[in-house]
Order: structure tokens, then sequence, then C-alpha cells
């Protein structure tokens, strides 16, 4: 008798709600633009959570309407964090940690204003 399990599938990048309270809660100690309430929502297109906010600066929106500042996203055993390039309207990797936390403190802090420009 064959006692060998069958090899496991890859994982399935998961995205929990859990994570989008972390999101929010770390968002609350900022060191940027403390003023606005950014939102988290799950990225429409990928796994992962999209962080949005009004342009208080008014670089990128001279309105001051919502932009995307960052993007985590889950994959196996790792998160990526990126940031929005708002001239050539794309996401580009920041960077990758395995615990979700001190990418939030990256986007906390952010002393070069990449996501919070």
């Amino acid at each position: 008798m064959n006692t060998l399990a069958a090899p496991m599938p890859a994982m399935q990048a998961v995205v929990h709600d859990m994570d989008r309270v972390r999101i929010e809660r770390a968002l609350r100690q900022r060191v940027r633009y403390r003023y606005v309430q950014p939102q988290v929502e799950r990225a429409p297109s990928a796994p992962g959570w999209v962080v949005s906010s009004p342009c208080c600066s008014r670089n990128i929106d001279p309105s001051g309407g919502v932009i995307s500042i960052a993007w985590l996203e889950p994959a196996e055993g790792m998160w990526s964090l990126y940031f929005r390039d708002h001239v050539h309207d794309r996401w580009v990797l920041h960077d990758e940690c395995h615990h979700l936390q001190p990418l939030l403190d990256e986007v906390c802090l952010d002393p070069t204003r990449v996501f919070w420009p």
C-alpha cells in the first residue's frame, strides 16, 4: 500500500480582513498628512490591499482628489510593498518582507515621500 501523500498545490495568496484592520491601525500612526483619512480597500485586479488618500500636497492632483499611494500584496510567505508612480501610471515594487509590520512602518514614516508625495 502506497502511503505517500499527493504533492501539495502551491499556496495561493489569501487576503484576510484582519490584515485590513492591521493596516488601518498602522496608518493612524503615520507621520505625514495626519489630518486626512486614508482608505484601505481590496486591490481590484490582484490579491492585497490598496491604500488611497486625498492628495494634500496637490503635487499629483491639483484639486486634492483621492490618489493611490501604496499596495500591499501577500505572496508565498512574503509581503510585497509597492508605491504608485503617478507619472507613468503604474505600481513600482518598493520592498519585500516576511512580515507585514516593517512594510507598514515604511509607509507610515516615509522620509523620502515616496508614498505620501
